[in-house]
């Protein structure tokens, strides 16, 4: 039976979920966690042994018994990223929960029935979505702080409502301050629901694992005592041109980030493929052009000799992002430069607060952020970045502020000591058996 949602006074547009995709071969280890809380009571549910991870058709069984009967209003919060590790580094230090980044989220689990999944198989982007809307047999209503108070509710039918909630991979804020703002969220919805006396089920997972645990098969681990180390992700390869060949420009970036005025927010480019045709090089110009599907990032560096160094210097030009029938231009000559037998690096590049790329146009609402920015355009021999030449000068501003501050006190104490030095005892006293000094009055 399907529900009835509406919003008074909004047209509303039901979200379509894709089938549900297999992970790869290789990623079966992938988990995310899953929290369930009801306003009823839930079904129990064993707890997970200790590195246990719930595979998929356990918990189609689970859901199978929850909705088995009767109209059900269902809340699935659905974040970007989530792993189990986000709640251990910011759900409060040492049981200090006024720190916690889960405040919301951890009463909603106190005063509900709740069940906690550690560790959930991770088979897809829409497993979870896909899953629910089979039980339901409803489409779900994407829904947000906007569209919460016009929101109307059938309760004698089934809904199903999805709240997407953003992670800190590409966002400006800290990964504590994102994760408050998303329990704000969760904590609006459930307060919403209670006022307006709707009995729910919320569930809380994501749609990627934000930490990727690598585990080998049981049979190949060494038995005893081992060090345990933390699986680092593998790092992308850089950005080469020609990509065959010994390479004459070469890139790396962690992230690529562009936000235009098309309104669809920080968008990083560097999680898409991507293609360098039109890309050239020579002696004095190079040219890398990176073409992505609705955007086309370029990058220009030249390289001339300066007679007071004595030596070729290279310089970022300018960086062109072509994007919705637009081109916007930023320059990079006055702070990104570097010798020509060396490569650039910089942990930020931006195009605001502390700019290296100046806009053309001051007009422009256009922005860009590299992080852990490195190029080299020119004198590539081994196939690999040469020595980097840092954005960062050795003479930070706070060096030089406590150097002037040192020097400061270093004068007020050579001053001091310098006075003291010159004070001098008394050479003329009374004598006891002659007669005293006698001082006129009248004088």
């Amino acid at each position: 039976m399907q529900g009835v949602v509406s919003l008074r006074g909004h047209s509303c547009v039901r979200m379509g979920v894709e089938p549900l995709k297999h992970a790869a071969p290789g990623s079966s280890t992938a988990q995310v966690p899953l929290l369930m809380w009801s306003s009823d009571s839930l079904p129990p549910l064993a707890p997970a042994t200790a590195g246990h991870i719930t595979p998929h058709e356990e918990v189609t069984a689970y859901l199978s018994s929850v909705f088995g009967s009767g109209s059900h209003t269902v809340l699935l919060f659905l974040q970007d990223k989530l792993s189990k590790d986000d709640f251990t580094l910011y759900g409060g230090v040492f049981g200090n929960k006024q720190e916690s980044a889960f405040k919301h989220l951890e009463a909603a689990l106190r005063s509900s029935s709740s069940v906690t999944l550690p560790a959930l198989e991770w088979t897809g982007l829409s497993a979870i979505p896909t899953l629910l809307q089979d039980k339901l047999g409803v489409p779900p209503l994407l829904v947000d702080a906007d569209t919460l108070s016009h929101l109307s509710i059938n309760t004698s039918a089934n809904n199903l409502l999805l709240v997407h909630l953003p992670y800190c991979s590409n966002s400006l804020k800290t990964c504590k301050e994102v994760l408050n703002d998303n329990d704000q969220i969760i904590g609006n919805v459930l307060s919403f629901l209670k006022d307006e006396d709707v009995s729910y089920t919320a569930m809380y997972t994501g749609l990627h694992p934000s930490r990727a645990t690598a585990q080998a098969p049981v049979p190949n681990q060494q038995v005893g005592r081992t060090l345990l180390q933390i699986a680092e992700d593998d790092a992308n390869p850089p950005i080469v041109y020609p990509e065959s060949g010994s390479p004459c420009i070469m890139l790396w970036a962690q992230n690529l980030s562009v936000d235009t005025t098309s309104g669809a927010g920080w968008f990083d480019l560097a999680q898409q493929s991507h293609s360098t045709a039109g890309s050239m090089c020579n002696s004095t110009n190079s040219l890398l052009v990176l073409n992505y599907p609705n955007y086309t990032l370029s990058f220009s560096m030249s390289q001339r000799f300066y007679p007071i160094s004595a030596r070729n210097w290279f310089t970022l030009d300018q960086v062109q992002l072509r994007a919705f029938n637009q081109t916007e231009t930023f320059i990079g000559s006055r702070g990104i430069y570097a010798p020509a037998e060396y490569s650039y690096r910089c942990q930020t590049v931006r195009s605001y607060q502390d700019a290296l790329l100046l806009p053309a146009d001051i007009t422009s609402q256009w922005r860009l952020e590299f992080t852990d920015f490195q190029i080299q355009g020119f004198s590539l021999a081994s196939g690999n970045f040469s020595y980097a030449s840092d954005c960062a000068g050795f003479f930070t501003p706070g060096i030089w502020m406590g150097l002037v501050t040192s020097l400061l006190m270093l004068l007020i104490f050579v001053y001091g000591l310098h006075m003291i030095m010159q004070l001098n005892t008394m050479d003329r006293f009374d004598d006891p058996k002659g007669p005293t000094i006698s001082v006129p009055q009248t004088e």
